[in-house]
Order: structure tokens, then sequence, then C-alpha cells
């Protein structure tokens, strides 16, 4: 009953603030801009499905999907992660954090880069103005505290840039997160409002566009007798339906569009190991007529040796290859 009554309170004040401040300005659906914002940016994400609010673990780039999975044992915490794409993408992402004791506040700061290499630029004529450089980034700034004994709240702002040569934009955002945790049950829960805010810069002037907002639910239950965890993430609970392409789609397939699948083995305390499943990932980039083998599958592992932890995930997008994740969790020791 404490439980219900703490996050009815917290949905209450978190909508009444969310729906006063008209300068937040999210899509509730259709394109938005910003949408790299959506891409996991760490190996232990990537291997339980990609999207994750109520995944704890010491690994400091698990707060990118929810800014209350920010602890007080992440301090002096550094994690870098690299994600070599198709096409010579990269994308990097990096985070650092510490703990104020005298303030009971966690605080980390977060960037995200992504480059496209380098574009030759034409006129509309087809002549060759030279190469430019596209790339899209964003800097975050996080904090969480612990309510009662079993809750924790946080909060992030993001700037945001997309530069395409000519094009550039640039916005504000707020991600706002909760996480409730049960230690004698193992039992983990979050909820997460992600992407509230405003464009800086349009690409178009005077052509204002949405940011990609998103409200997402989950949990994750470890088993009491056995090394296992599991976990369920509700995605875009703000939108009916994410992807229909034909009548042929039935209503539990939409449903199940909202579903991500993790689960998470663990051997000894040093080996993690994770297999996740991400269905709109899978109904997307589906191609008819042909097997579409492991698309939308992930799986990875962790290996973690005192103050160091590495983490490899490969997620599949076609039926054929899969993209490679690399992330690296270093404690720096130094003393709170």
């Amino acid at each position: 009953m404490q439980l219900l009554k703490s996050l009815i309170v917290f949905l209450s004040a978190t909508c009444f603030n969310w729906f006063s401040v008209p300068l937040l300005a999210q899509t509730a659906g259709g394109q938005a801009i910003f949408s790299f914002l959506r891409l996991p940016t760490g190996a232990q994400q990537s291997s339980v499905g990609g999207e994750t609010t109520s995944l704890i673990s010491r690994d400091l780039g698990i707060i990118h999907q929810n800014p209350a999975l920010l602890r007080p044992f992440h301090h002096s915490q550094l994690s870098l992660s690299f994600t070599p794409m198709p096409a010579g993408i990269q994308q990097y992402y990096l985070a650092a954090a510490v703990y104020k004791e005298k303030i009971a506040t966690a605080f980390a700061a977060q960037v995200q880069y992504i480059g496209y290499g380098s574009i030759m630029q034409t006129d509309p004529s087809g002549n060759e103005l030279g190469n430019f450089n596209p790339r899209d980034y964003q800097v975050q700034l996080t904090a969480s505290r612990r309510y009662l004994d079993k809750w924790h709240y946080g909060g992030s702002l993001q700037f945001i840039q997309s530069n395409y040569g000519a094009y550039r934009s640039s916005g504000m955002a707020i991600t706002l997160g909760m996480n409730y945790f049960d230690s004698t049950r193992q039992f983990q829960a979050g909820l997460v409002m992600k992407h509230m805010g405003i464009q800086l810069r349009n690409f178009v002037p005077g052509q204002t566009e949405n940011l990609p907002f998103e409200l997402q639910a989950g949990i994750t239950k470890r088993l009491a007798r056995a090394p296992l965890q599991f976990s369920v993430t509700l995605r875009d609970l703000h939108r009916l339906i994410l992807y229909k392409p034909d009548s042929t789609i039935s209503s539990a397939d939409q449903i199940f569009q909202h579903v991500v699948l993790g689960a998470q083995a663990f051997i000894g305390d040093k080996i993690e190991l994770g297999v996740g499943y991400n269905h709109l990932r899978r109904r997307e980039l589906s191609i008819a007529n042909t097997s579409n083998g492991l698309t939308g599958f992930s799986l990875g592992a962790g290996i973690l040796i005192n103050r160091f932890q590495f983490r490899y995930a490969r997620s599949f997008y076609t039926n054929v290859k899969g993209y490679h994740q690399v992330s690296m969790n270093y404690d720096l020791g130094i003393m709170n």
C-alpha cells in the first residue's frame, strides 16, 4: 500500500509540473528531431534489449536510461563506451560520477557523441563543394537522491545539438525518473519520462520540431535460489500504435511492440551474461518474404575484476549482421 501511495504521489506531482510548463514541447507520436537520443549507449543496456528503466547496476553507463539509477556506489567511477556502426559511423559515450555525502546527492556528467564520417557536399546542380562532417551529440548533467528506504528519484538536464553542414539544430531537455528497490525480495521497478524540452535553434528558420519524448516503465526481478535476473520494460506508453505497416499485424502484436524483454545470468561475482529481445525493433527492421534470423535479439557478457568492468554486446538489426558495442567502467578510487 505504501508503494502504491508513493507512486501515485510521484506521478501526480511530475505530471502537474510537466503539463504546467508550456515550453516543454515534445511529440506524442510520429517523427521527432534528435532521434539519436533513442540509441543504446552502453553494452549492458544493449545486451538486455536496448531499453531498461529498472536495472540497478554498478555499471555507471546504465544511468543513461534512468537518472534515478545513479547511486552513491557510483562515486569516482568513469564509464566509456564505443559503438562502431555501418558506413564508418561511430558512437562514443563517456560518463563520470561523484557522491556528495553532506547533501546526500549523487551527481554525474555524461556525453554522447555520434560522428558520421566525411561526406561530400554538393549544390543542387551536383557541383562538388568539398566535404563536411555531420555529427550529433548531447551533454547531460544528472542528479539523484534517495527517498525513504527503498526509493530513488533523479533528473537530467540535457543540451542537444545536431550539425549537418549548413543545417544545424540545438535543444534543451530534461529527463525525470524514479526507481524502487526492495533488497529483501530482490525486486526493482522504474519509471522515466525522457527528453521533455524545446528546440533552441531550428534546422529551418521558423519551422519548430518536436523532441523525441518517451514514457517508460519497467520491473526487474532476481531469483532467490538461482543466479538469474529478468527484466520487462514497457516503452512508448504515451502512444497506442507504434508500427503498423498494414492490416496483417494483430492487436496482440501491436501490444507486444511496447515490450522489451531481458535476462541475465551471473557466474559467481566476476562474470555476467545477458540476452534481450526487442519486438518493435524486429517489426520495424524485418524484410518481407525472407527469413529475419535474429533481428531484434541481443546478447552480451561482462567481466568484473576489482575496480574494472569490461562489457561487450552484440545487437542484431538485420538478418545477416549485428553491431558490436564495448563498454569499460573503472573506479578511480577517489575518497568521498
